[in-house]
């Protein structure tokens, strides 16, 4: 009789508790989708490393109902960098900060073992990395791996501040939201490696443009314009009889300086000198002057930019320049460039044929290829008979710093 009230009892209580637990699972379930759409959202719209380490953080402490979570990078000489970290009373962590892998931390625990491992106190162990989580308030800290295309990347972590320990199944839920992430994680470090890749592709084609032109000046038109003196002197010291003789020279003289003018052209088209000497806006002002158009000029810059992105604006200028009167035909052209915050916007727009067309034109793909490397967007209007307008927009701020780095290892190439 007992036996078959228990099983009565377990008959009418069990269902109902599965529904529950069912139902919690569920929702639980879902809301991990959703954070995982969310994230991956984040990465197709190309935001940067940076942006996705700190979502990711933010959405695993609420995820877990932590009171605070990080990312954290291994990296190869032996430290650990902090890349994303929320809490619920704000960031605890600067990103990019960096600490000693030590024993007696989760992320030691984790690099160890290679699985999701927890701390319950950081009292007395030493480091600056323990440390730092005293001081931020952690008490208790579970992390687990980041795997990323087979390796071991980084930790992720989520950390209580008070008393209560957190719940027992924490590990589970946090390893596999772990590999929910990873995927995004790669992608965006991919993305990041691509953009640098770009930079320094660009940088390298820069500096070997900036050596051309050096050659150039130092070399052969040195030489050219030493061999113009040289004939002049023996122009001047000619007799005078000899009037077919001085017309000979003269005239040699004159085809020296025409080449010399001409590889002077060709130098300044390989590299935009004027840029290292005197900045942006007298470089624009120059290709203004010496453009075949009526070009208005208008430069809203004030202070010194970096380097990848004055000479990123200047090519824009002189390629949508030379396309508005070798190939629009247009007898205008207005340029404005402009420091909006930390986003320098080109913009350029002549009253030619239009019909542009980036995917047909190496000139324009090439200025693409130069703005996405450094962070930039470019856009182009060209309708048929309205004219054409490009807009390029660079930042200026550190969202790209590998990018802008990649560009000053390779200045003094």
């Amino acid at each position: 009789m007992e036996l078959v009230q228990s099983t009565d009892v377990m008959s009418a209580e069990g269902p109902s508790q599965a529904y529950v637990m069912s139902r919690v699972e569920v929702s639980r379930l879902a809301e991990e989708r959703a954070v995982l759409r969310r994230v991956a959202a984040l990465v197709a719209r190309g935001a940067p490393p940076a942006e996705v380490f700190e979502v990711v953080s933010a959405e695993v402490g609420r995820l877990i109902a932590a009171d605070a979570a990080g990312l954290s990078r291994y990296e190869t000489d032996g430290m650990i960098a902090s890349l994303g970290s929320w809490s619920r009373t704000g960031r605890d962590f600067t990103p990019g900060s960096r600490f000693p892998l030590v024993p007696g931390t989760a992320a030691w625990l984790v690099f160890e073992e290679g699985r999701p491992g927890r701390i319950d106190s950081y009292e007395g162990v030493r480091g600056s990395a323990p440390a730092a989580v005293r001081e931020a308030g952690w008490r208790s800290l579970v992390g687990t791996p980041l795997v990323v295309e087979g390796r071991l990347w980084g930790v992720l972590a989520v950390g209580s501040k008070s008393e209560r320990p957190l719940p027992l199944d924490t590990e589970r839920r946090l390893a596999e939201f772990a590999e929910l992430v990873t995927t995004a994680i790669a992608n965006a470090e991919t993305r990041a490696e691509l953009h640098a890749s770009r930079a320094r592709i660009v940088a390298t084609a820069d500096a070997t443009r900036r050596r051309i032109e050096r050659d150039l000046h130092d070399g052969a038109q040195q030489q050219l314009v030493s061999l113009a003196l040289e004939l002049r002197a023996a122009q001047a010291a000619a007799p005078p009889e000899l009037r077919e003789h001085r017309a000979d020279l003269a005239r040699v003289v004159e085809g020296l300086a025409s080449v010399a003018e001409g590889l002077r052209e060709i130098a300044l088209g390989i590299h935009p000198t004027g840029l290292a000497e005197g900045g942006l806006e007298p470089a624009l002002k120059t290709l203004a002057r010496r453009a075949p158009l009526p070009v208005e000029l208008d430069v809203r810059v004030s202070g010194p930019l970096p380097e990848p992105v004055e000479v990123a604006a200047y090519y824009v200028v002189s390629e949508a320049l030379t396309n508005a009167a070798k190939h629009a035909r247009a007898s205008f052209a207005k340029v404005l460039v402009e420091a909006r915050g930390r986003v320098l916007q080109v913009a350029v727009h002549d009253d030619g044929l239009g019909g542009a067309d980036s995917a047909r034109g190496s000139g324009l793909l090439g200025l693409k290829d130069r703005a996405e490397a450094i962070g930039g967007t470019i856009s182009l209007r060209s309708p048929h008979g309205v004219g054409t307008s490009l807009c390029v927009e660079l930042p200026i701020d550190d969202e790209n710093e590998e990018s802008l780095r990649a560009f000053a290892r390779l200045r003094a190439s």
